[in-house]
């Protein structure tokens, strides 16, 4: 069983982890090295972009069932609160950005143990309910103040990618919210709240029949890259790199390609 567990802590509290990852005291304290079979053992906390919620979990599930003595608890939120929860104190093993920007606030404080390294990329996609009852058709219509818009907030990945791709293309954007990571600009849509929603090709495809998704050319002028690092005060460090090399693994990049990410450059 993973746990999947969205948090919104203030950036020096305990992390209260949810479902089969055990108690606050277990992931700040931790624990290291082998278990009795030789394989991985304790608790493993990985930081990750809400982009990487499902395939991350995957992996998460994986590495659990070829270790069973080790728990991995996610915290899934938009990548700048994840680096402020750091900077603050939160205790992690695994930090994994959804752009450049946002791993740059966690290694100029240091707290990296090896150089990030680049494992996967993402784009933007505009996407509607089922059946666009909006009737978008591309970017230009996030300028239509007739539309109900969401975009990300400008101080998350995908907002700055947004704000970006906006700009490329000459146009004002309308935005009736500004959410603070992608699956709640998503969420959005999938409520049926929004005529249409800014967020990542990968979310679009995640979400199934509910949500329709619109390609569209200014995308591919601002390709988000995601880093990854293990941290240098990581309580179980041994699985901090289990995970991090899984990740970069051919299998974890074949999942990764499976869920619309794309190889890095």
């Amino acid at each position: 069983m993973r746990t999947r567990a969205l948090l919104a802590l203030p950036a020096v509290a305990v992390l209260a982890l949810t479902g089969c990852g055990g108690s606050a005291s277990d992931t700040a304290v931790g624990t290291t090295s082998s278990g009795p079979g030789g394989g991985l053992s304790g608790t493993l906390t990985v930081f990750a972009a809400a982009s990487l919620t499902d395939v991350f979990g995957d992996l998460g599930d994986q590495l659990m069932a070829e270790n069973p003595g080790l728990q991995v608890q996610f915290n899934f939120a938009g990548s700048s609160a994840l680096a402020t929860q750091l900077t603050q104190g939160a205790p992690a093993d695994v930090f994994a950005s959804a752009n450049d920007e946002q791993m740059t606030v966690v290694t100029d404080a240091g707290l990296q143990a090896a150089d990030p390294a680049v494992f996967t990329g993402n784009v933007l996609e505009i996407a509607v309910p089922e059946g666009n009852p909006g009737n978008v058709t591309g970017l230009a219509d996030f300028g239509d103040a007739d539309l109900t818009l969401a975009v990300c907030a400008a101080d998350v990945p995908c907002g700055a990618a947004a704000a970006a791709v906006f700009a490329d293309a000459g146009i004002t954007p309308q935005p009736d919210t500004e959410e603070e990571d992608v699956k709640a600009a998503l969420t959005k849509v999938q409520l049926g709240e929004v005529d249409a929603a800014l967020v990542y090709a990968t979310d679009v495809q995640a979400a199934g029949p509910d949500v329709e998704g619109i390609p569209f050319p200014e995308a591919e002028q601002e390709v988000n890259d995601y880093p990854i690092c293990t941290m240098a005060a990581a309580p179980n460090p041994e699985a901090a790199q289990a995970f991090v090399d899984l990740v970069e693994s051919d299998a974890g990049q074949q999942a990764l390609t499976d869920a619309g990410f794309r190889a890095p450059a």
